[in-house]
């Protein structure tokens, strides 16, 4: 069995494009020398700049696949991408819990695409508060932790779970990421000696299974959010490109 590097899981979609989703999970994974393991959600037809129609997989065969492998390895963080509903994502992390429970929990919170595609059914949303103190860090883009908050779902104090907020889509300090946890708000800054950032198909994607890696490897959530954002920055900076290139 592999021994020198800790395993990591993504649970999300299947992007044949290969921009997001569980495979540019796992190709992060592997530049950061963590093991991955991936369940697939759902399939996914698109590009890199338009999702044309998606497929959810049925819940218990996730469910399924997601005990057969946390039986089989120790794995050690888990990242979970695009889910149907709060149904959906409660069972995903009641598995989880049952099999692995020290693992620490990101949850990515896909609600839309760039292009308007919904994935998540936003009617559940307000199901979601009993499920947020299950994980360890959620890490929304700015439009969508504005549709969380709207549903109070960072309103109760006394949280074990961190947000951040990711900067990519603010009007004001762009790229600035904003880690909220145990009553503190710490800013990650863009290095500011980069001059050009591309954006990129997936990048929520990769940053959120950067930090999970950096988890998996021991470091705090503080700690492993800032080792992501280097990663993302230079994942932003490699191609002018929609699809980035993992180096």
């Amino acid at each position: 069995m592999q021994e020198e590097r800790p395993f990591v899981m993504t649970i999300a979609g299947f992007d044949p494009s290969g921009g997001a989703g569980i495979l540019a999970d796992c190709k992060t994974f592997e530049q950061l020398k963590v093991q991955g393991l991936a369940v697939c959600t759902a399939v996914t037809i698109q590009t890199e700049n338009k999702c044309l129609n998606m497929e959810w997989q049925p819940l218990e065969q996730v469910t399924e696949a997601i005990q057969v492998l946390l039986k089989a390895y120790p794995v050690k963080a888990v990242k979970i991408g695009v889910v149907k509903d709060a149904e959906f994502l409660n069972e995903i992390i009641r598995t989880v819990k049952l099999h692995a429970p020290e693992a620490k929990i990101v949850w990515d919170p896909v609600l839309k695409s760039t292009s308007e595609f919904t994935f998540f059914d936003l009617n559940t949303v307000s199901q979601l508060k009993n499920i947020l103190n299950q994980m360890d860090l959620i890490t929304p883009n700015y439009n969508e932790y504005r549709i969380l908050q709207n549903n109070n779902l960072f309103s109760q104090s006394g949280s074990s779970y961190a947000v951040l907020i990711k900067g990519g889509h603010r009007k004001d300090s762009l790229g600035t990421d904003i880690l909220r946890e145990e009553g503190r708000e710490i800013a990650i800054y863009p290095n500011e000696t980069t001059l050009n950032y591309y954006p990129k198909h997936g990048s929520g994607c990769v940053l959120s299974s950067a930090i999970t890696a950096h988890l998996a490897k021991g470091e705090d959530r503080e700690a492993a959010c800032r080792k992501g954002k280097e990663y993302i920055e230079k994942f932003l900076t490699d191609t002018p490109g929609l699809l980035g290139f993992h180096s």
